[in-house]
């Protein structure tokens, strides 16, 4: 292997956040036009009047750029535009605009009532659609027919999609530090990669992942520095499991002892600590490939011997150890070029840290069966999906709406089941966000 040539490279500052909730609206289709054909020396055109505009739909897209969610954290209602009315002259009003919430590359955008993961963003530009805009309303020219030769009724748009969606960001970090409170992560991520995490010497002065780049060849290598676990992590205590979801897409993990915090015996200790701990997180994260970093060794009060059996614990265990220094130094460069060496015969494949693949967006299926609830005395709600999409979209200002909306209610029988829920004339139905006062038509029977 030729010289090492390494660059470094400092991250730019933000305020981590890594969990947020939101809510996205999609748009409201424009409502259809009811028109009619008016032209001199055309005294009866027929009916002209256009389509609604469809409403625009929500998206989630990844963005390289952005390495937080800080931008959620205070802004959380997010909506679409609503799509225009339709015009006579058969003119469809135009589709609302889509909306694009950019999220940091490595983000799980989950739906937030029910816990659905809907989509792994892992590549700039992978995008999910998490609300469909409405449909817009359909003019009174679509419903000319032979028979129907001057309808005198359009639909109103469909209201768009509403939901609340999680974002959850796990770092596509490919080398993590990781370790105890104290364990000089945070100098040891400075001097691999020149970043400026706060440091201290007292344990938690990390309470959200450091980031920091390392340039190998002509690629980047991106370093994060995770708050330290402590004992019984899994059991919600300290920070640091907080942060383990940042680790699942590593390609390796660097392991950071304090030399100065005890006696080998101890040290040891300290390292089945973390591993128990991501045991309990995922089974698999123990089995990652890692290596030992033996840092503060120029805080080291013990003896060369103990030193030389320190290491070979760890290569009993396949697990390569570097004595390092952060502060002076020492065993640095060796251990920047076992990450570059490891990196360059472990290149990153595209796609593979993602999580699971991206699920399409469900849409509501209609179902055969009218479902009648009573909600309060002489109050009964109709359940039905097409019942229910037809009463926000008919615009019950146009007598003949009524009239087509009466013959769907016939055709599902709506009639004889709420009769059959013990409805009676004067009582209230509610379908949707509409109500009707109960007066049956079909004769009583003798």
């Amino acid at each position: 292997m030729g010289p090492l040539f390494l660059a470094i490279e400092e991250v730019r500052k933000l305020k981590f956040v890594d969990l947020v909730r939101i809510h996205v609206s999609a748009g409201r289709g424009g409502n259809g036009c009811m028109s009619f054909r008016r032209e001199k020396f055309v005294p009866k055109g027929g009916p002209d009047g256009g389509d609604g505009g469809r409403g625009g739909d929500v998206y989630v897209q990844a963005d390289q750029r952005l390495v937080t969610l800080a931008d959620y954290q205070y802004k959380r209602r997010f909506s679409a535009s609503c799509g225009l009315p339709g015009e006579g002259s058969l003119k469809t009003g135009a589709n609302g605009d889509d909306l694009i919430v950019s999220v940091p590359c490595g983000t799980v955008v989950t739906d937030a009532v029910t816990g659905e993961p809907l989509a792994d963003l892992v590549e700039d530009g992978d995008r999910v659609r998490v609300a469909a805009g409405g449909k817009g309303g359909k003019g009174n020219a679509h419903f000319a027919s032979s028979r129907r030769r001057a309808p005198r009724f359009s639909e109103k748009g469909a209201e768009g999609q509403e939901r609340d969606v999680s974002f959850e960001l796990k770092l596509i970090a490919d080398v993590a530090l990781v370790g105890l409170p104290n364990a000089g992560k945070s100098s040891l991520l400075k001097a691999l990669s020149d970043a400026n995490p706060k440091i201290a010497s007292y344990p938690f002065t990390t309470l959200s992942p450091n980031l920091g780049v390392l340039s190998v060849d002509d690629q980047k290598v991106i370093l994060a520095d995770m708050p330290g676990l402590i004992e019984d992590a899994h059991l919600d205590k300290g920070l640091g499991l907080l942060f383990l979801r940042h680790i699942e897409r590593t390609r390796m993990n660097l392991h950071v002892i304090d030399l100065s915090s005890g006696t080998p015996d101890e040290l040891e200790r300290n390292w089945r600590v973390v591993v128990d701990e991501f045991a309990h997180y995922d089974p698999k994260l123990p089995e990652r490939p890692s290596v030992v970093v033996l840092n503060k060794v120029d805080l080291w009060k013990g003896t060369d011997e103990q030193l030389a059996g320190l290491c070979a614990f760890f290569s009993e265990r396949g697990l390569k150890a570097f004595v390092t220094s952060a502060l002076t130094g020492e065993g640095i460069p060796q251990l920047i070029e076992n990450v570059a060496g490891f990196v360059r015969d472990n290149p990153r494949p595209k796609g593979v840290f993602r999580l699971f693949e991206t699920k399409p967006i469900r849409m509501e299926e209609s179902s055969d069966g009218v479902s009648i609830i009573r909600e309060a005395a002489g109050a009964f709600r109709i359940i039905h999906s097409r019942i229910e999409a037809a009463s926000d979209r008919y615009d019950f200002g146009q007598e003949e709406a009524v009239v087509r909306f009466g013959r769907l209610l016939r055709s599902y029988r709506v009639e004889e089941a709420l009769e059959n829920a013990g409805a009676q004339a004067g009582d209230t139905v509610l379908i949707g966000d509409v109500s009707f006062t109960f007066e049956p038509e079909r004769a009583p029977e003798k």
